[in-house]
């Protein structure tokens, strides 16, 4: 049994740790000059320390109950009533989406919104697609809920009320759109009723309730202008803190997101070298000049097909430098991160979302999940460049 643990676990490594590698090379080589890779850590460190202090808080939190009992107070508030059960469960996911980061929707709240919709005998593919399809389309509103947004706002220097200002209109449609489609398709398993839900036990309420105040701290100081991976460090160090106090065993080394970590930095490396060796003359004419409408429509556009056909982190950082202006940018992050939802590779959160559902015997038929994806990826992402082209003065 642990020789088969260490193979399962080697080759769950060997991508990130090939493309990690892969960089390491560029540099090692110099296909990735040094000052371009002193220039690029400049600018990643700070995102990556992001993603680990907030998939340690995330995790924490989660361990501590927190989002278990939230959706015990939905279920409450519910009703007996689906629909009403399902607009609840819509709000969870905006928030977490919005606030925490689409990795912590696909991760944390699909199963528990799952799970409550197999115990109230409610079909559960509606709230496992709503899930995963906001958890992309709701992820352009702040800095900190994609890294692709992190990696746009350090690019523009932006703080998170004018990055906001920037894409609320765009961010609006990524939520309208795809619920609309989600409720036409399914408006039938949302009719009817649920009975009394059990309540889950809590294991430990000082850390639930110590773990709730420090994520309705860390929102607020997420959006305040200090740069994030400040607070997120600030939260996680307080809920280790607290772990170690009242349940030490929870803690492990596993918490640490070590093949995204090791995934996102190989890629860093491999893009920015390939930027240094051409890549973006090579793109230049596919990406289009100018913030016209369909200049926007033809980089958003771009995006959305290069998300899906590799996966969002690296089609932003192949065509960041293309973008230039900040609404340009902007387009280009309705693409990759409105666009990735039809294959399952698109986003990590997809593929995490599908590792969840797995290991709760829900099936997923990919040619339908891509069918639906495409629908809801070729009216969305036009309306929401539409929505930015009329709110940013450009036409």
């Amino acid at each position: 049994m642990k020789r088969r643990a260490w193979r399962t676990a080697l080759k769950s490594y060997m991508v990130p740790g090939g493309m990690f590698l892969a960089g390491a090379a560029a540099l090692g080589t110099g296909l990735l000059p040094w000052p371009a890779f002193e220039e690029l850590a400049g600018r990643t460190v700070p995102v990556l320390g992001f993603v680990v202090a907030m998939s340690l808080v995330t995790e924490l939190v989660d361990d501590a109950g927190l989002f278990r009992a939230v959706t015990d107070r939905l279920a409450a508030l519910g009703r007996g009533r689906v629909l009403l059960l399902w607009l609840l469960v819509i709000a969870l996911a905006c928030v977490s989406t919005v606030f925490l980061s689409l990795d912590t929707t696909a991760v944390l709240v699909t199963p528990v919104v799952v799970l409550l919709a197999v115990h109230a005998r409610i079909p559960p593919l509606p709230f496992a697609l709503t899930t995963i399809w906001l958890a992309n389309t709701a992820s352009l509103l702040l800095p900190v809920s994609n890294l692709t947004n992190l990696l746009a706002q350090s690019r523009l220097g932006l703080s998170p009320a004018a990055f906001a200002a920037l894409v609320w209109a765009p961010a609006l449609a990524g939520i309208l759109l795809p619920l609309v489609l989600l409720w036409l398709a399914f408006r039938k398993d949302l009719r009817g009723r649920y009975g009394p839900q059990p309540v889950h036990r809590v294991r430990d309420k000082v850390l639930l309730y110590a773990s709730a105040g420090v994520t309705v701290l860390l929102l607020p100081a997420l959006v305040s202008g200090i740069p994030v991976h400040v607070p997120a460090a600030a939260a996680a160090a307080v809920l280790l803190g607290l772990f170690l106090w009242r349940r030490r065993s929870a803690l492990h080394w596993s918490m640490v997101p070590w093949r995204p970590l090791l995934l996102t930095a190989g890629l860093f490396m491999v893009v920015e070298a390939l930027h240094a060796n051409g890549l973006t003359t090579a793109l230049a004419s596919a990406a289009g000049t100018g913030e016209g409408l369909p200049a926007l429509l033809q980089l958003a556009a771009l995006g959305a097909g290069a998300a899906n056909a590799a996966n969002n982190l690296p089609a932003y950082l192949a065509l960041e430098p293309l973008a230039g202006s900040p609404v340009r940018l902007a387009a280009l992050l309705i693409g990759v991160n409105l666009g990735p939802l039809v294959t399952p590779w698109a986003s990590l959160a997809t593929l995490l979302w599908h590792e969840r559902l797995r290991a709760l015997n829900v099936e997923i038929r990919w040619g339908g999940f891509a069918l639906a994806g495409l629908a809801a990826v070729v009216l969305t992402v036009p309306v929401a460049v539409v929505a930015l082209w009329l709110t940013s003065g450009m036409h």
